[in-house]
């Protein structure tokens, strides 16, 4: 099986890969390359990297997770803060 010529969700279930998963990691590694996409742009490179027709239903799974992995947590945003604030006392 090859996942670029047969990227449909019954090869992926087949390999053991399940939905949630791909979608989540995909995404993750797309806000990794690419932090700066407009939602319109997330929406497109969904629809290039999963053609199928199969798995269409999980778009918006993707730009959730895309925005998750592309927006820094607020704790995160709050203790570089504070290190900040008292590097400079």
């Amino acid at each position: 099986m090859d996942l670029v010529t047969e990227n449909r969700p019954e090869t992926c279930s087949n390999l053991g890969l399940d939905c949630g998963t791909c979608i989540q990691r995909c995404a993750s590694t797309t806000a990794a390359i690419c932090p700066d996409l407009q939602p319109s742009g997330v929406h497109r490179m969904f629809f290039q990297l999963y053609a199928s027709p199969g798995c269409h239903p999980m778009a918006h799974a993707f730009m959730r997770a895309y925005d998750e992995a592309a927006t820094p947590s607020k704790p995160m945003v709050i203790a570089a803060r504070a290190g900040s604030a008292a590097a400079a006392a």
